[in-house]
């Protein structure tokens, strides 16, 4: 589900009607980078619960690594929808100053930089994690405290707070460019259709990570609150299966992605419509033509409708 969602998501935003978008490019990047989280962070964690297979709490620098690309591959994608609600602020604004932040050359950027970044940032569990008690884990002691707030920072907090923050700050623009007169002889920071539609996606999207990705952060702060705390055996196994299931939400998420966008965009269904009529029924692809300032396509009498 996950790997089929992201690479749908991926062939829908490389079309000709995003090509352009910066908001898009950062959807693309977040999908893309997706892909890798399943096949490598999901693939282990199944190998290691599903099949018994114990070489991340044997190996000393499969855990090592293995922890590394998956804090890296859950940060990616995860900051370039963060950089995506920033996008649509500066997309929506009416100075035309803070609309230049939004363009495709810049995005292609801060992309690159999103990459290069947590790659630095998470050297650090190369260095601290280690296998204690036939457990792959971050070291007790003050870098564990360090980590679990840096990690509730890092992946509840901070994002949160961004999103939050950008996204009424994309709602003010919205409302203040609705009340705008504008001129009759341009559409300078007019909303268009294909914007509106990128605020609703990504409104869903931010739903979907404050339900599904703040339970890790939480549990982790709670483990190393009670680090020291004698616990039953029963209580052991309901905080491994907490912890599980702390992770399956996050992959969760990153599933449902797609579903999320095919709900909330009409045109993006009608580009996967698209990508359907051409690439299964080898049927000719629709017309483009722009309306309003948006790149849509002209359907036939007779064709799929939405």
């Amino acid at each position: 589900m996950g790997n089929i969602g992201s690479i749908l998501t991926c062939i829908v935003f490389s079309q000709p009607t995003y090509r352009k978008s910066p908001c898009a490019m950062y959807f693309f990047a977040s999908s893309f980078s997706q892909l890798f989280t399943f096949n490598f962070a999901c693939l282990t964690r199944m190998l290691q619960y599903a099949y018994g297979i114990q070489i991340i709490n044997t190996n000393l620098w499969f855990c090592k690594i293995r922890f590394y690309l998956f804090y890296i591959l859950v940060a990616i994608p995860r900051y370039n929808i963060i950089m995506a609600t920033i996008d649509r602020y500066f997309a929506s604004s009416r100075d035309a100053l803070r609309r230049q932040w939004s363009s495709p050359k810049l995005a292609s950027r801060f992309i690159i930089v999103n990459v290069i970044f947590w790659c630095l940032i998470y050297i650090q569990v190369i260095i601290f994690y280690n296998i204690n008690t036939g457990t792959c884990q971050y070291q007790t002691g003050v870098y564990s405290i360090f980590f679990s707030i840096y990690i509730s920072i890092d992946s509840g907090i901070l994002p949160l707070v961004l999103m939050f923050i950008f996204g009424l700050l994309t709602v003010r623009n919205i409302h203040q460019t609705k009340k705008r007169i504008e001129p009759a002889t341009g559409n300078s920071g007019k909303i268009t259709k294909k914007d509106i539609q990128f605020h609703k996606m990504l409104a869903n999207q931010i739903c979907l990570f404050l339900i599904l990705n703040v339970p890790n952060p939480c549990y982790l702060v709670y483990r190393t609150i009670t680090l020291y705390t004698i616990k039953s055996p029963f209580r052991l196994a309901t905080e491994t299966f907490v912890s599980n299931m702390t992770y399956v939400l996050i992959y969760l998420g990153f599933s449902l992605t797609f579903t999320n966008f095919i709900i909330s965009s009409q045109i993006f269904r009608k580009e996967f419509i698209q990508i359907i009529r051409t690439r299964i029924f080898r049927r000719a692809p629709l017309p483009l033509t722009t309306i309003g300032g948006t790149t849509v396509r002209i359907p036939r009498p007779n064709d799929i409708q939405d």
